[in-house]
């Protein structure tokens, strides 16, 4: 269920009740969830990952729209169209993660609470995979906990504040 259905959905002329929702964004690839590399990355789909934020993020009143390209440009019209009105982002950059100033410059000009997630520990694999560019306008990372990555993700931004 893509941004257009949810927005159909929602039953309000194509306007989002700002702050209600999470954007969850995914990357180059991550289309392949399941398939590619399942030794790295699992066996569950990312209609899977979607579900689960989605039900984690229900009880909390908030609902999910939710976006995967393998093209940066894509990724950044997104975060423009929807990105001020959301209550947080997370995200899964897959390899745009390591290089993409231009979802960087993205990410700190839409200026919402974000959660860059990787399911593999990244910092365990190719020297290349190191490097986050996100790191210093995101709020917080989570690497190599598989999917539950993306409830810890989703509670952080869902959860009252103390």
């Amino acid at each position: 269920m893509g941004a257009v259905f949810w927005l159909e959905r929602l039953g309000q002329g194509g306007r989002a009740v700002a702050d209600r929702y999470i954007l969850l964004v995914h990357g180059p690839n991550l289309n392949r969830l399941g398939v590619r590399k399942p030794e790295v990355y699992g066996q569950r789909t990312l209609a899977d990952v979607v579900e689960l934020v989605r039900s984690t993020a229900l009880p909390f009143g908030f609902d999910v729209i939710d976006r995967q390209s393998n093209h940066e440009g894509d990724l950044i019209d997104f975060l423009q169209q929807y990105g001020p009105g959301a209550h947080g982002i997370i995200i899964n950059p897959g390899a745009f993660g390591h290089y993409s100033y231009a979802l960087r410059d993205c990410l700190e000009d839409i200026d919402r609470p974000t959660v860059e997630v990787h399911i593999s520990n990244v910092h365990r694999r190719e020297p290349f995979r190191h490097q986050l560019v996100l790191s210093d306008v995101v709020t917080g990372q989570i690497v190599g906990l598989g999917l539950e990555g993306y409830r810890l993700a989703t509670l952080a931004l869902c959860q009252p504040k103390p």
